[in-house]
């Protein structure tokens, strides 16, 4: 099956990536505070208008493994583009073409888990900076996907001149206690201190295959036959991209990809009750999505976060009907086209 799978990316790769005429890709790097982040810019082959639109992953898989897939429907980057932005895709130290710290380099039982929320904010903030010397916006939009949507808003929590518009998408808060994934009573949580992630089981990492991508996946569409959900070809480069953002995934059987595994780590707190940051002091005009079947966030998490938003310049929530956690990158008519609608929206 993931022999298929990859035979289908690396087709849809060669004859179906989006027109070059109409998109223009650049990757750079940036200089943070603890080496170099990796940063791909997606932009209209015309000119681009308005702030750049920052794209922020999550937890597992890296920018162009989750926003610029080179097949139909798997660039959100592209697609936003092609709407006039200038759009960039931000990879958190650890992650992608950033820089990884030593600890990734080691067996994970070595160190405790790498990459912590307060390192990718400052991850952000580098970039940022750098985009704000060069594209001539004092503020930049964020659009942030489970884990990203934590950490775009908690970098929009702490520098809430930087930032103009902001989205999150599938995302928790922390302000409620309860989570049949990541909270109490989980594999996260430490057996000799309940309420304290399990450090020494977790280790500074955790290895990921592309059948355990395509499993979460299917754990969130609500029928039978995925492909009527989601597109093989999608699927497909989805696993093979994530696969390729790690040199070292063949050297290891079956392959996998190393995902630092601080971001479980607040995650833990957040699905157990404890906010990392506080929407109070959010100016940004916030918008906040949430797929009906998504199995990330909760419902508590859109009602509170948008309750502590009381400074925010506007503030919309919407449920996408019908949507699973990973609407940006299933068919149209199952979420995507009304993700992509609420967020082109928005940032005009």
């Amino acid at each position: 099956m993931l022999k298929t799978i990859l035979t289908l990316a690396m087709a849809a790769t060669i004859t179906q990536a989006p027109p070059s005429d109409q998109v223009v890709r650049k990757d750079w790097k940036v200089r943070g505070d603890a080496g170099h982040l990796g940063v791909r810019e997606v932009r209209p082959a015309r000119s681009a208008r308005g702030r750049p639109v920052l794209l922020l992953h999550g937890a597992r898989v890296p920018g162009v493994a989750s926003f610029d897939l080179p097949v139909p429907g798997g660039s959100l980057a592209a697609d936003l583009a092609r709407e006039g932005h200038r759009v960039f895709i931000v990879d958190a130290r650890g992650y992608g073409a950033s820089d990884r710290p030593a600890a990734l380099d080691a067996p994970p039982s070595a160190n405790p888990p790498a990459v912590t929320g307060e390192q990718v904010v400052r991850d952000i903030a580098s970039v940022v900076e750098r985009l704000r010397a060069t594209t001539r916006h004092d503020r930049v939009d964020l659009v942030g996907w489970a884990t990203g949507g934590h950490w775009a808003a908690w970098y929009a929590s702490e520098h809430p001149d930087r930032v103009e518009h902001l989205v999150i998408y599938n995302s928790l808060y922390g302000a409620i206690d309860g989570h049949p994934m990541l909270g109490r009573g989980t594999d996260y949580e430490d057996p000799a201190r309940p309420g304290h992630f399990d450090d020494a089981r977790h280790g500074a990492y955790r290895l990921s295959t592309g059948p355990g991508l395509l499993a979460s996946w299917n754990s969130g569409i609500p029928v039978d036959d995925k492909s009527a959900w989601r597109d093989p070809r999608v699927a497909a480069a989805y696993v093979e991209h994530a696969l390729a953002s790690d040199p070292t995934s063949a050297d290891r059987e079956p392959p996998s990809f190393r995902a630092p595994t601080g971001a479980m780590k607040d995650s833990f707190h957040l699905a157990t009750g404890r906010r990392l940051w506080h929407a109070g002091t959010i100016t940004a005009r916030t918008l906040v999505l949430r797929g009906e079947h998504d199995f990330w966030s909760r419902e508590g998490d859109v009602t509170t976060l948008v309750a502590d938003l009381d400074r925010a310049a506007d503030v919309r929530a919407t449920r996408l009907d019908g949507a699973t956690h990973f609407a940006h990158l299933d068919r149209a008519a199952h979420g995507r086209d009304r993700l992509l609608d609420e967020v082109v929206r928005w940032l005009r």
